[in-house]
């Protein structure tokens, strides 16, 4: 089976990161089939970038994606290009919630 994970690379106490489609009984640093992408954390601004159009190649012919490989994909497809603006947008996206939570109790009182 086919998985799409992340792969470490970088040095010690700076770790960066591929996006790559692998058999899933290849070791995490192991042999791979294709880089889909790289994210790096540690990078502020844009800090990953992704080849959707092959992740959905691979997705379609039974790949599986990883949480964190699953997570970079939905942040490129929203649009984000950084792990920082995700975490705003998903903040945004809490105080609309309590805001709208809020409103409906004041109304129902």
């Amino acid at each position: 089976m086919v998985k799409i994970r992340l792969r470490r690379t970088g040095r010690t106490n700076a770790a960066c990161w591929r996006i790559v489609a692998a058999d899933s009984r290849s070791p995490r640093d192991g042999k791979f089939l294709e880089i889909l992408g790289w994210y790096s954390p540690k990078q502020t601004g844009d800090n990953f970038k992704l080849n959707l159009e092959r992740v959905d190649y691979w997705v379609s012919v039974g790949a599986q994606m990883t949480e964190q490989a699953a997570s970079l994909v939905r942040r490129a497809r929203k649009g984000l290009t950084s792990t920082t603006d995700a975490k705003k947008d998903e903040k945004a996206a809490r105080r609309a919630r309590a805001k709208k939570a809020a409103k409906k109790e004041g109304s129902a009182a």
